[in-house]
């Protein structure tokens, strides 16, 4: 699949009595990144579950190259790669390898009996890890003892392995240091030249040079187009009130979370 078509259909997302997406829409065709940004508790991580199939929406639908994924996330899961977020190293406190995270997805995306892998298919799940970053000295190690870039970098290998023609990253720079996420961004605008990448996050600046679109959200609230369309001063402060600050094309998100 070349040229992925999403489009997210007028979804309203709620938790019991509380809405917190509501008539959201947007489409894209084909390879590429979209940012979408918002403050903390804007709704952008339950956009992703939706999208996933994780969520299902009160209203509306997911469609991918015209098929319905809406809140089943074993169909969506043919489609779509999910990088979660990480927020501690305590999460991740379970005994296993970065390389038994990788291959354990693969062998769950064949079909029955997929107990075997055969040695064409371990020379793959290594050329993803080799050119993720991810050197044959770091595949034996526990997940908990990487470093924060080493273990997103696991976490997009995971989502990559079984080669889906769309991914979502939610929040993939979190708890990784300065130089960790130049290179992480580097590795995330390696992907988008044959995937569609919808990409979380709290700073567009990092990503910005490879964005073709924003997704601006606050709760009920969102913008959706080109960097230049959405990055207005009138557009964020409706989204961020006057937590930013731009400076000629450069626009920098006052949060907590940077």
């Amino acid at each position: 699949m070349k040229n992925p078509v999403i489009s997210v259909e007028k979804i309203t997302v709620g938790y019991g009595h509380e809405i917190v997406l509501r008539d959201l829409s947007f489409e894209y065709r084909g390879p590429g990144l979209i940012q979408v940004l918002g403050p903390n508790g804007a709704g952008k991580s339950t956009l992703l579950k939706t999208i996933t199939g994780l969520i299902k929406p009160l209203t509306g639908k997911i469609m991918v190259d015209g098929v319905d994924i809406t809140g089943n996330p074993g169909l969506a899961g043919k489609y779509i790669g999910y990088v979660p977020q990480i927020t501690s190293a305590e999460e991740l406190n379970y005994p296993i390898t970065l390389y038994e995270l990788v291959t354990c997805c693969y062998i769950l995306g064949k079909p029955w009996p997929r107990i075997r892998i055969s040695r064409g298919e371990r020379e793959y799940i290594e050329k993803l890890l080799m050119d993720l970053g991810l050197p044959r000295d770091k595949w034996f190690k526990r997940v908990d003892e990487l470093s924060g870039g080493e273990r997103q970098r696991g976490y997009i290998a995971r989502a990559l392995v079984r080669n889906p023609p769309i991914i979502l990253m939610d929040e993939p720079f979190s708890n990784i240091d300065p130089e960790g996420r130049v290179e992480l961004a580097e590795k995330i605008a390696s992907l988008k030249k044959d995937k569609l990448l919808i990409v979380t996050s709290h700073d567009p600046t990092i990503l910005m040079p490879y964005t073709d679109k924003i997704l601006l959200i606050n709760r009920q609230i969102y913008f959706y187009g080109d960097p230049d369309e959405v990055l207005r001063s009138e557009t964020i402060e409706k989204i961020y009130g006057k937590a930013f600050i731009i400076h000629g094309k450069h626009v920098h998100i006052i949060d907590s979370h940077i």
